[in-house]
């Protein structure tokens, strides 16, 4: 059925890409153990969203610890599970409509940091219906994550998504705002609560293995202007990793597309060293009567 402006197959799609990851995301967190390594997680994740759907949204998250969001192996990365906590974010697309939801793995002995990022989504779904602002939903997640003596990764918030737009208004803040957005049937949005026993802030860090493309321009180098085609034909507006081109040179490519300001990339986000950060996330699509979890 429709939703708002939306209709009956673009509802459809969204659902479609939403069952597709929750198979995934379920099958990827079964996988996280000690001794497992991130690129055996994120390669059998891909495949499988290749298997079930249209393709990933993005290149799939694997932050641990300190770290929050953009954390993804790189082509021969080794690292391995330990002790740490582990935030495991994926997103799937079916014609460019998109699914997106998170879940946190604790390997480190901190169930307590998991739950509150897990009861912050459960509330903030509770509350969402038409003509809620979103600054409301950001207080109770603040309020949940509080509760648990714990504090809201403030500068980290959810998002809208659209067709091979993964991250659009309204933004759906992790604390409370006086003036958010108005949330009106038909809207499609993530809402991804991150908790910290840190600051509640994270900054870039040094490493950098997903990128997006900026704008289409001519391009002399070959290997580069390879890519770009790949970019534009099978990725568009959605982020993808380094990983994911294997030809020669295919770093350096990267290297001269973003020096051209062709594509940019998303540096790591971390909380302060030694801090934790916990993760949980769905899509869902707003209803007359509430909302529709696309991703449950």
């Amino acid at each position: 059925m429709s939703v708002g402006s939306l209709d009956e197959e673009t509802v459809e799609k969204y659902r479609r890409a939403g069952d597709a990851l929750r198979t995934v995301l379920d099958e990827a967190a079964a996988m996280i153990e000690p001794g497992v390594t991130h690129l055996e997680v994120a390669e059998h994740a891909e495949a499988r969203i290749e298997e079930l759907a249209d393709g990933p949204a993005f290149p799939v998250n694997i932050s641990v610890d300190e770290e929050a969001s953009h954390s993804t192996p790189g082509r021969d990365d080794d690292a391995e599970f330990g002790e740490e906590m582990v935030c495991l974010d994926v997103g799937v697309h079916v014609d460019g409509y998109i699914a997106d939801a998170a879940t946190t793995v604790d390997l480190s002995g901190n169930p307590e940091l998991v739950e509150a990022a897990e009861e912050a989504l459960d509330v903030a779904v509770d509350a969402v219906a038409p003509g809620v602002d979103t600054g409301t939903i950001g207080a109770e997640i603040e309020d949940v994550i509080r509760g648990y003596g714990y504090t809201p990764v403030l500068n980290l918030s959810g998002h809208g998504v659209e067709q091979w737009d993964a991250h659009t208004a309204p933004s759906v803040p992790n604390r409370g705002v006086e003036h958010g957005a108005e949330l009106a049937v038909g809207d499609v949005i993530a809402i991804e609560p991150f908790a910290t026993d840190g600051r509640g802030k994270v900054s870039e860090g040094n490493t950098e293995e997903i990128y997006g493309l900026e704008r289409e321009r001519s391009v002399r180098n070959r290997q580069a202007r390879q890519i770009l085609e790949t970019i534009t034909e099978e990725y568009r507006t959605l982020p993808f990793a380094a990983r994911w081109f294997d030809v020669p040179r295919a770093e350096m490519a990267l290297r001269r597309l973003k020096q051209q300001d062709v594509i940019h990339g998303y540096p790591v986000l971390k909380e302060e060293e030694g801090c934790l950060v916990s993760q949980a996330e769905h899509t869902l699509v707003v209803t007359e009567d509430g909302c529709e979890i696309t991703t449950a």
